[in-house]
């Protein structure tokens, strides 16, 4: 107990420091990396050129172990590593900041670099942007039938960015890639008009950078009678690892909790999307108060994650992560494939190798953590679950089902593949039993054409 004061404690001096954090021009005054060698600050430093690096003082000081880094988990899930771009890409650049060569043939080499890195993965700017009064509506996803994302301005920043991020082309200042909005209002009114949505996913970015009043003015226009279709409101957050003082110390998050307390009353199912990676992230006092206090409210905290080898493809470490959010009250809700974008040939995993570490994990925990559903891929047509791996008259095949369809027929179908245990994405799958194509790939072409 007194070590658990003590931390929040010297949480308490700092209240304020929660966007204060390094990025690449600041990595010289980070004192912690001061224990790496010069060449791989500067591998750090040429990665975050390209890819977004952001780490606050929390996260580098009381997650990381430096002890271990470079191989350190966490020290990885934030700092760039030099894999993670493709050694051409590496090479030039690196050659540029050696040359001292100008901000804008820097930005210039970034720009051309991350356009080969797919910075909307699963056709999500062509495919699930809704149009409200013959205009697009800026700022929200509509891919499944039931549930809206949306992109409060406010909330398209993170306390820290994660190496792996399938958002990074959220957080590079090109205006032509990022989702926002700052007209809830707009959202309201096509809501109104859709009345099979249900749930409504505040995503970012990070919605828990926001000020709690400016949270409200986001949501309050979406809590009126005639929208009470929708049932449950949804906030996609890091903040439980990154900044867990967002509900213990800092000055306005007794507002905050006070607002999950007033949207429970007011019928709506509050869920926390809380995306952990290693048990690690739950194991500081703060951590575990921050989970506490969510939950005094009535919202219920749901935990996913994309499984990414050097982090976390380690069946032990899943089974601790999920027995231990069971023990604080969260319900571990969703593994998923590293998506086909930024640096996925640093983080992927076989489908095989994935489904295998997820079966062993599950076999380590009780019914209570066997609500996970993956290894999921978050692809163009849908999710993508592995149930499997299997023999069907003769042919060793992955057993497939859809989570979520862009066709709510095609949910629950079940599907197959030949077996290959080098494939990482859907698209490198292909039909099992000598079939031409996957049962839903026509009526998806006729979709997208």
């Amino acid at each position: 107990m007194s070590q658990a004061v003590s931390t929040l404690r010297i949480a308490e001096k700092a209240p304020r420091e929660r966007f204060r954090a390094y990025t690449q021009r600041h990595l010289a005054e980070l004192p912690k990396l001061a224990s790496l060698s010069a060449a791989q600050r500067f591998e750090i430093e040429v990665v975050a050129n390209v890819l977004p690096f952001r780490v606050n003082r929390y996260v580098a000081e009381q997650l990381i172990d430096w002890n271990r880094v470079p191989d350190d988990p966490l020290f990885r899930l934030v700092f760039p590593q030099r894999e993670m771009l493709d050694p051409e890409d590496f090479a030039a650049m690196a050659d540029l900041l050696r040359k001292r060569s100008s901000a804008v043939e820097i930005s210039a080499l970034a720009n051309r670099i991350r356009a080969g890195l797919n910075p909307h993965p699963a056709d999500q700017a062509r495919l699930n942007s809704p149009e409200l009064d013959g205009r697009t509506l800026d700022g929200v996803q509509h891919k499944y039938d039931e549930t809206v994302l949306y992109f409060p301005a406010r909330g398209q920043v993170c306390h820290s960015y994660c190496t792996f991020c399938f958002r990074w082309a959220q957080f590079i200042g090109d205006r032509n890639l990022r989702f926002a909005s700052s007209r809830p209002d707009r959202l309201a009114r096509y809501l109104r008009k859709n009345p099979q949505v249900s749930d409504l996913l505040v995503t970012g970015g990070d919605p828990m950078v926001m000020l709690a009043h400016h949270l409200e003015s986001y949501i309050q226009p979406l809590l009126a009678p005639e929208l009470e279709h929708v049932q449950t409101i949804r906030i996609g957050t890091k903040s439980l690892t990154f900044w867990p003082q967002r509900y213990v110390t800092d000055p306005d998050a007794p507002e905050l909790l006070r607002l999950f307390e007033r949207w429970v009353r007011a019928g709506k199912h509050v869920a926390i999307m809380a995306h952990y990676n290693h048990w690690r992230e739950l194991d500081t006092p703060i951590a575990r108060e921050a989970i506490r206090k969510i939950r005094g409210t009535g919202a219920t905290i749901r935990s996913q994650g994309p499984l990414l080898r050097r982090i976390n493809d380690d069946s032990n470490v899943w089974s601790r992560l999920w027995n231990e959010q069971v023990r604080l009250g969260i319900v571990p809700y969703y593994m998923f494939v590293e998506r086909d974008t930024g640096a996925k040939q640093y983080f992927e995993v076989p489908l095989a190798r994935g489904w295998q570490i997820y079966r062993d994990a599950m076999q380590q925990v009780s019914g209570l953590g066997r609500t996970v559903r993956g290894p999921s891929m978050s692809t163009s047509p849908g999710k993508v679950e592995i149930q499997g791996v299997s023999e069907v008259c003769g042919e060793k095949v992955f057993v497939l089902r859809f989570i979520q369809g862009r066709n709510s027929d095609w949910v629950q179908r079940p599907f197959y593949a030949r077996y290959d245990e080098r494939a990482t994405w859907l698209d490198e799958l292909k039909p099992a039993f000598g079939a031409p194509e996957f049962f839903f790939e026509p009526e998806f072409r006729q979709m997208t054409s």
